[in-house]
């Protein structure tokens, strides 16, 4: 190719991301501001390629989503396959695809008489959870309503997932909220033996707080929790929208406290992009729910669970759950090792391929934008947490090109003294 058809493929591509960002200002909802200056066009693997040609390492994967990477043959075939036969069929009829992912969840859960209900998205899995929660109660003929959550967590942006969110920016804006939440401090078992009592229909909890930092709970707390429920018989909910799906190097993170919920939620790399999401119940509160209570048009839609199950198989033949494992302790180890000859990097928090690298500046935003350029795509939280959620699939030879960047960029960017 020339040089002069180099320029114009050039210009082109300058063009492509210009006219999205002039589209973007002019008719999409004002809810995300201005972006970051990048227009994904294609990806393969853990490989992103943008509009300028240049290839990027996806070290967010979709925020947790995108857990086969990019293009992944088996998940691209399962969808395709699934399109040709049937996206969409109502819910008042059976489909195979539902049915054979509800047993993979179920068994996967681990939970005693598991039931599963899915939906399109974290929110609505949690938004579900929360009903069912209070329906448990309902149908009983003793009604209750109160739901404690952590500060700084995050479960979602509908009204009541916003309310359960500990973290007010997410919800003032739209009071009057939802009454019955009750936020306690992360970690703390004393604020949460005085919040869950007789009146506690559910406690909601993230095994590791994501939005908020990479922050993950102390086991004796996880424990507590389950303590109090079983004590009041209010309901214990593990959120494991972001941890779940073997990131942590177990399939749902709860599992590393050894405690039991009543129910667990999941979404993002469920279907490994395609949108779902999945509450998972044990029998005794599953018969919370009456035919009726609740419902959805498109969740457990042939395509998605169609998707999911690939996903599923996937994990299974190729081991991704301990791959997670062994890719992200290895990781932690690199930065721990980083972290060593700069003392701007504070804290590596997290477990497995969800890592928060806490720095001793509030350099975060910089470092994210130098890494743009340098072709490497992370996640930030505040001025201070770089966070990491790659692909399950991500090379380590990958991983160590990161590293070494990232390392560079804190000697660049942040003092060392």
């Amino acid at each position: 190719m020339s040089e002069h058809d180099n320029a114009l493929n050039n210009d082109n591509q300058t063009d492509l991301l210009g006219q999205a960002v002039g589209l973007d200002d002019q008719y999409y909802l004002n809810v995300y501001g201005r972006r970051q200056m990048l227009l994904i066009v294609s990806g393969e693997g853990a490989w992103l390629t943008g509009s300028d040609g240049k290839r990027y390492l996806d070290l967010i994967g979709g925020i947790a989503v995108s857990v086969l990477g990019h293009a992944h043959p088996r998940l691209v075939k399962a969808i395709c396959e699934q399109a040709g036969r049937v996206i969409h069929c109502s819910n008042y009829f059976y489909n195979g695809p539902q049915a054979r992912l509800a047993e993979r969840l179920a068994v996967l859960s681990g939970l005693d008489g598991a039931r599963v209900f899915f939906g399109n998205s974290g929110a609505e899995a949690n938004e579900a959870a929360i009903k069912l929660a209070r329906a448990y109660f309902h149908h009983q003929g003793a009604p209750r309503a109160k739901i404690v959550s952590a500060l700084k967590s995050f479960h979602g942006r509908t009204l009541a997932t916003a309310t359960a969110t500990g973290q007010d920016k997410y919800s003032a804006p739209f009071a009057p909220l939802p009454a019955g939440f009750v936020h306690v401090p992360y970690n703390d078992i004393g604020a949460l033996e005085q919040a869950v009592d007789q009146e506690t229909c559910a406690v909601l909890l993230e095994v590791i707080q994501g939005e908020s930092g990479v922050i993950p709970a102390n086991t004796e707390y996880l424990k507590a929790a389950e303590a109090l429920c079983r004590q009041t018989g209010a309901r214990l909910i593990i959120d494991e929208i972001q941890t779940g799906m073997g990131r942590t190097g177990r399939f749902l993170a709860h599992e590393h406290a050894g405690i039991r919920p009543d129910m667990v939620t999941l979404a993002k790399g469920l279907a490994g992009g395609v949108p779902i999401g999945a509450m998972i119940a044990n029998a005794q509160t599953a018969a919370g729910f009456n035919p009726g209570d609740h419902g959805t048009t498109f969740g457990g839609n042939p395509l998605a669970c169609a998707a999911a199950l690939a996903v599923l198989d996937t994990y299974e033949q190729d081991r991704l759950i301990e791959r997670a494992a062994s890719v992200g302790a290895a990781l932690k180890q690199q930065l721990l090792d980083l972290a060593q000859r700069l003392p701007a990097i504070a804290e590596i928090r997290g477990l497995g391929l969800m890592l928060g690298i806490g720095l001793a500046f509030p350099v975060a935003q910089a470092i994210k934008a130098s890494m743009l350029k340098k072709g490497f795509l992370v996640g930030s939280v505040g001025d201070t947490t770089i966070r990491l959620l790659p692909p399950l699939i991500v090379e380590p030879d990958d991983l160590a090109l990161f590293v070494r960047a990232f390392g560079e960029t804190v000697a660049e960017l942040a003092p060392q003294t």
